[in-house]
């Protein structure tokens, strides 16, 4: 195709020329090797102090290993048997049972004790305790380094202006492209797993604190100035706990990334849970990777229930009175649990861990399950995936590679103008222009095709399921369990069914992608189909409107702007699943990414982790610009 323009052709206008290609990925590649090899500040160099770091977090991370996989052996010797064993698995479930008991009531603590009884009983106890040694490290170390920042970033908009695009670039980024980066700097192990798991999890502390402490009223900021604080007196005593509710979701989410992180941390030498999906994933053993999967999820939950409870306790907890004792009973009784077990451990096994012989396994049924529906079911199958492969897939990947790259910019460009301004329509000009001149367009409209009917089919099945959900109680209950699971299970788990049913490739990505990202078009679906005015839809009522009516004249127009950003969630998921998805075949940025993971190649992986950012970061700007246009039309609040 070439375009013609006054009788002159312009085949650069389509296809982008390879000498205009900026070899940005040469660039920080040869960046880093000479930062890992030639930077030397005099009493040490650089790589011996990012190694130093590792040395001084792998002491708090042994020392929680240590506690709950592999005891104390008080020796150099690394094949010394442990002297102390770990602490005993009744004494775990028991600890965090009296801690749910402690922070609400009994239903919290038999929720906890549910989940950590599924580790144990299927087998997965001593995978979910690396998983929780490492988090146990960590969740406060992302929680203080973003509290901090987030200080800082409140205390200076100047400061708070610079790193706002660092933080949308860090949650946008692939996690792959900084792995890379992390491997070289921090070496292959726990550290550098867990290191990176804090990049990836402090960015929302970051946020949420710039935003909580903001929030916090004018009147107990004067009232703390006016009793004399000092600067540091004021933050501590007043802004700190006035924000504190804000804060603990912070928290909350710290948890939960870092606990999202873990299949993809195994790659750089993390063990635990992440490893035990990992490797099934690359065995395609479906019942095994589910289990581990499910022992995520579950130890997830666990956790974000009990962060969101200690939240609401913390707000209005009574300062009680009286003994050591009864101002401690729940904590003595820990004490005495943790004791007693870890003494009795010493003469019987089972309480030290776990009899294998008492473990089940569902792996089994699951296996049969997807070979059943393979051999009954295989051509029907076929036949599905071909009808959406000729007919919808493959047609929008041909019009998108063939269109100009010109064409693109330019559209993206005067997108940006009319919903936004010249200010919108420059950035996202630019954020096309590079992925064009770092050598990525071609993979970048794979990519856009790729995301894009994952999209449409995602909203297609979760805007009819929201809306459903949003008008009737019953079905409401059901769906929020089904996507909190959704949200919870790690994305590694939804590739192997989708292989073992229609192998790899397109189409089995764009399964997976659709499974992983449908929720966030549900669940903003039904929250706008709730939050319409009730005195819109009674008006509609008594002027004789039928319930279809109400849906489509009121429900629908006045929630579209709470649904658009939940396709701007579901366009954000996508986009971070296409990375993974890139282990079944796809050929597109994520890939660019995976291939240089595997091939220890920074600049090629951080080139095309920031273009995928980059998309992401496109559809983010124009979408919000287009509900904050249509929620001022609308007289809604926040336009």
């Amino acid at each position: 195709m070439v375009i013609t323009v006054f009788g002159e052709s312009w085949p650069r206008a389509v296809t982008f020329p390879r000498e205009w290609v900026i070899p940005l990925r040469f660039w920080i590649s040869d960046f880093m090797d000479w930062l890992i090899n030639d930077l030397d500040f005099g009493l040490f160099t650089f790589k011996e102090m990012t190694r130093s770091v590792s040395w001084l977090l792998e002491w708090p991370l042994t020392l929680a290993d240590n506690l709950l996989v592999n005891g104390f052996s008080f020796s150099t010797d690394p094949s010394a048997s442990a002297v102390l064993p770990p602490l005993p698995w009744i004494a775990v479930i028991s600890v965090l049972v009296i801690l749910g008991l402690w922070i609400r009531d009994w239903k919290l603590a038999l929720l906890v004790g549910a989940c950590m009884l599924y580790l144990v009983v299927f087998g997965r106890w001593e995978s979910a305790m690396v998983t929780l040694s490492s988090i146990l490290i960590a969740v406060p170390l992302g929680i203080g380094i973003g509290l901090l920042i987030g200080i800082q970033a409140y205390r200076s908009a100047r400061f708070g202006r610079v790193i706002e695009p660092l933080l949308d670039l860090m949650q946008t980024v692939p996690v792959f492209a900084y792995l890379v980066p992390v491997l070289f700097l921090f070496g292959f192990g726990p550290v550098a797993a867990m290191i990176a798991t804090m990049i990836y999890a402090t960015p929302p502390m970051v946020r949420i604190t710039m935003l909580s402490l903001s929030q916090v009223p004018a009147e107990s900021i004067e009232s703390g100035q006016m009793s004399g604080c000092t600067k540091r007196q004021l933050l501590w005593k007043v802004l700190i706990p006035s924000a504190a509710p804000g804060l603990m979701v912070g928290v909350n989410q710290v948890i939960m990334l870092s606990l999202n992180m873990v299949i993809i941390a195994s790659m750089i030498g993390a063990g635990g849970l992440g490893f035990d999906v990992l490797s099934s994933l690359k065995r395609l053993a479906i019942g095994s990777g589910l289990e581990a999967g499910i022992a995520i999820t579950l130890l997830a939950i666990a956790l974000d229930r009990l962060s969101q409870a200690f939240a609401q306790r913390s707000r209005g907890a009574p300062r009680e009175e009286g003994s050591w004792f009864s101002r401690h009973t729940y904590l003595s009784i820990a004490l005495g649990i943790v004791f007693i077990s870890w003494a009795v451990s010493f003469f019987l096994p089972a309480i030290r861990s776990y009899p294998e012989a008492w473990t089940l396994t569902t792996s089994g049924f699951w296996e049969d399950l997807v070979r059943w529906i393979n051999v009954n079911y295989f051509d029907q199958l076929e036949a599905f995936k071909t009808f959406l492969l000729l007919n919808f897939m493959i047609p929008v990947k041909r019009f998108l590679l063939a269109t100009p790259w010109v064409v693109v910019v330019g559209f993206v460009a005067l997108l940006g103008y009319q919903l936004g301004g010249w200010r919108l329509a420059l950035l996202t000009a630019l954020l096309a222009l590079f992925v064009a001149f770092t050598g990525g367009w071609k993979d970048a409209m794979v990519t856009v095709y790729l995301c894009g009917v994952s999209v449409v089919i995602a909203a297609l099945i979760g805007i009819p399921i929201g809306i459903w959900s949003g008008r009737n109680e019953s079905v409401h209950r059901v769906v929020q369990v089904c996507i909190d699971t959704l949200q919870t299970l790690p994305s590694f788990v939804y590739l192997i069914p989708v292989v073992m049913l229609f192998r790899v490739g397109d189409f089995a990505a764009m399964l997976a992608i659709v499974a992983y990202a449908v929720a966030p078009a549900i669940r903003y679906t039904d929250h706008g189909i709730r939050q319409v005015p009730a005195h819109l839809v009674e008006a509609a009522t008594s002027v004789g409107c039928t319930r279809g009516q109400i849906l489509r004249k009121v429900q629908l127009p006045v929630a579209l702007p709470e649904i658009m950003l939940g396709i701007n969630q579901t366009i954000m998921m996508a986009l971070s699943m296409l990375v993974i998805t890139a282990l079944v075949g796809t050929r597109e940025l994520g890939q660019e990414v995976y291939i240089a993971l595997t091939k220890a190649d920074t600049g090629r992986g951080i080139v095309a982790g920031v273009s995928v950012a980059f998309i992401a970061i496109i559809a983010d700007r124009l979408i919000r610009a287009w509900v904050a246009r249509r929620r001022a039309i609308m007289g809604l609040p926040g336009a």
